[in-house]
């Protein structure tokens, strides 16, 4: 590409001047799959307008919309610019600079696609814009505002802001905007963006509210027909699934979003204190050939962001929850409202929709409990938490190794209830026969298939 195009495009002025105001000297630079042909040089160019070593993180851990921050420790960089799209979550430690890359919009179509969609200019709209197409949002504001007066512009925000939010104020998903005190369920939501995960978590989380979008690659608006109820069933039938499950896989789906090593301590907690085993794994991009190796676990966990956490488990051996759902699952004083989340934060103490673990409850106090998936009765009820203190030595036993092995491992135990065991010699149990003669030739051939015909 030209010179002017990249410099427009990767913004590198006020990346370079990101660089020097931080007093930076060794930079990453992430870029997504699709834009690593321009790495190289965006890199130069960047070296040479701040003499900072630039390196170039050419395949990120997790997802590409994350900043990478174990990545970008590998080469004690100070600094991380992220190009492309970009879920938003803030980071635990790097400063990070966000450039999305500016892709076209013709703000007069879509304009036009916003009044077919809505002919009302009474009309109540949220307007929503996918990270790539935020620089043009300015433009569509100038052309509706003056025919719509109710209509909200979203504003994105890098970092968590300062301060608790005001009365009607939303803050998700890296998106900030202000409605008014009738609140959210008043209003319609008009995204500007191709159809993918982003449009998706937004429709589950606000999803008193109906959808329309504006697709800018097309140049053609829509209602969106994305039956949210019958999501909202089947990630509900996946709570189900998790109430039954007894060893539960922790899939580590981010290291640098802020929160993630507090919320898996939470979730160790709360698995061990509804009487489930747990592994925590790291296994980077989760596939269905990676989590098949797991055999033993009957459900998964994935702590990622927002955007990646709703994962379509259907090509999966076992079903990926997310962090909302696993709680659903087993903590019985948190309750389904209607209110989905997908950003595992609102989970942690302190935060807006954090709810405390219950106190335990004796086994023979415990509410019984019906399974809508198996019909077998359950105790839906959580234990005390696990005392910190060694028991006395006089109340240990001495057990054999192999059985203290199947208690203590749930792959152990696993392993001990299957009926295959491998290949066994059982010497003298084997009765003996007589060799016989078998066909010759090769596959495509044998010589006795002539014979036959």
């Amino acid at each position: 590409a030209p010179r002017s195009d990249l410099d427009r495009f990767y913004e590198m002025g006020r990346a370079a001047a990101f660089v020097r105001d931080g007093g930076f000297r060794k930079v990453a630079l992430q870029f997504p799959d699709e834009l690593l042909a321009d790495a190289g040089q965006v890199a130069g160019g960047l070296e040479a307008a701040t003499g900072a070593e630039m390196y170039v993180l050419g395949d990120t851990t997790y997802g590409s919309c994350c900043v990478d921050e174990v990545a970008a420790e590998h080469v004690a960089a100070e600094a991380v610019l992220h190009y492309g799209p970009a879920c938003l979550s803030p980071c635990r430690k790097l400063p990070v600079l966000h450039i999305f890359g500016q892709q076209p919009l013709d703000a007069g179509r879509c304009a036009e696609a916003f009044r077919e969609l809505y002919p009302e200019q009474q009309s109540r709209v949220v307007v929503l814009s996918d990270v790539v197409y935020a620089h043009a949002m300015g433009e569509l504001e100038q052309q509706l505002c003056p025919e719509y007066p109710n209509v909200i512009f979203s504003r994105l925000v890098c970092g968590d802001p300062p301060g608790p939010a005001a009365p009607g104020e939303e803050r998700k998903f890296g998106r900030q905007f202000s409605v008014e005190a009738g609140g959210l369920q008043d209003y319609a939501m008009f995204y500007v963006g191709t159809e993918g995960l982003a449009l998706t978590s937004f429709m589950l989380t606000w999803n008193c509210c109906p959808f329309s979008s504006f697709n800018p690659s097309t140049g053609c608006g829509r209602r969106e027909t994305l039956n949210v109820n019958r999501a909202l069933k089947r990630r509900l039938f996946l709570v189900e699934r998790a109430r039954e499950a007894s060893v539960v896989g922790i899939l580590v789906g981010t290291l640098g979003v802020a929160g993630c090593l507090a919320l898996l301590q939470h979730l160790r907690e709360l698995l061990c204190r509804a009487g489930k085993r747990s592994y925590t794994l790291a296994v980077g991009k989760p596939s269905p050939a990676k989590l098949a190796n797991f055999l033993e676990v009957d459900i998964f966990v994935l702590v990622a962001c927002a955007q990646n956490s709703l994962l379509d488990s259907s090509d999966f051996y076992r079903p990926v929850v997310t962090p909302y759902e696993l709680e659903l699952a087993c903590n019985p004083a948190r309750e389904w409202t209607g209110n989905y989340l997908t950003d595992f934060r609102d989970l942690l103490p302190g935060a807006c929709a954090h709810v405390e673990l219950p106190a335990a409850v004796p086994a023979e106090e415990a509410v019984p409990d019906v399974s809508l998936i198996s019909g077998q009765m359950r105790a839906a009820h959580l234990c005390g938490p696990p005392s910190s203190q060694l028991p006395p030595s006089s109340a240990l036993a001495c057990r054999d190794q192999p059985r203290a092995l199947a208690e203590i491992s749930p792959a152990a135990s696993f392993l001990e209830s299957r009926s295959w065991r491998g290949l066994e010699q059982q010497l003298g149990q084997t009765p003996v026969s007589k060799a016989v003669q078998g066909r010759r030739g090769i596959a495509i051939a044998y010589e006795d298939e002539g014979c036959e015909q």
